[in-house]
């Protein structure tokens, strides 16, 4: 069986990342970008695969079969993909990085705004508590809407959602905290499963097989810089 490691890998003798055990899980061929898996949920595990440390890292081996076949021609599954990972970045990430974040959550709230089932009003809720912690960046994102609006698309893009995304990501790993890895895996974590209950996974697809003791990605850290 190949070994979870960070990069893209030729074949399983060679290791693993996420994305390809999964891929070789679902009986595709060997890929990082398998048809199994939605293409920002697939982005999300690839970079928290490749920003955890190699000690953590096999802690994100029981959800690789969680991701098969979570798939969705709804675009507004990579908003709520795009919202979970922002707002898990938000409260402990570097002030210059919060803005961007805080912006691509004010865009996201305009976008759910329309939808009103279960897992869309989680997701406003999850980025409003998140723009409540971090004032300062909710200003500035607020003034930058404000100040580019008459040009501006409605809506938002997939490759702005995996900015996000990636932003996020990156913010979390650079952070003064005391617990990135804890806060990579719940990302993960949370992300299946609002994938889970987005296109109607069953049941067990939505249990998540990781530390009970990890923090909640969209709670503030107590060590911060």
């Amino acid at each position: 069986m190949p070994i979870l490691s960070p990069g893209r890998h030729h074949s399983p003798r060679r290791g693993a990342c996420f994305m390809e055990f999964a891929s070789y899980l679902a009986g595709e061929r060997w890929s990082d970008h398998p048809a199994c898996t939605n293409g920002t949920l697939a982005h999300l595990a690839r970079l928290v695969n490749d920003r955890t440390s190699d000690p953590a890292r096999a802690r994100l081996t029981p959800l690789i079969p969680t991701v098969i076949g979570l798939t969705s021609d709804d675009p507004l599954l990579d908003v709520l993909l795009a919202v979970r990972a922002a707002s898990a970045a938000l409260p402990i990430a570097a002030e210059e990085r919060q803005r961007s974040q805080a912006v691509g959550l004010r865009v996201a709230l305009e976008v759910l705004a329309d939808r009103d089932d279960a897992v869309v009003a989680d997701s406003r809720e999850l980025a409003e508590s998140a723009l409540q912690v971090a004032p300062s960046a909710d200003e500035w994102a607020a003034r930058f809407i404000d100040e580019i609006g008459r040009g501006r698309r409605p809506g938002m893009t997939t490759r702005q959602c995996r900015g996000i995304v990636t932003g996020a990501v990156d913010g979390i790993a650079r952070a003064c905290v005391a617990d990135p890895d804890d806060r990579l895996v719940a990302l993960l974590a949370a992300a299946v499963s609002d994938a889970a209950r987005f296109v109607g996974a069953p049941s067990e697809a939505t249990v998540l097989p990781v530390d009970a003791d990890l923090p909640d990605p969209g709670v503030p850290a107590v060590v911060r810089g």
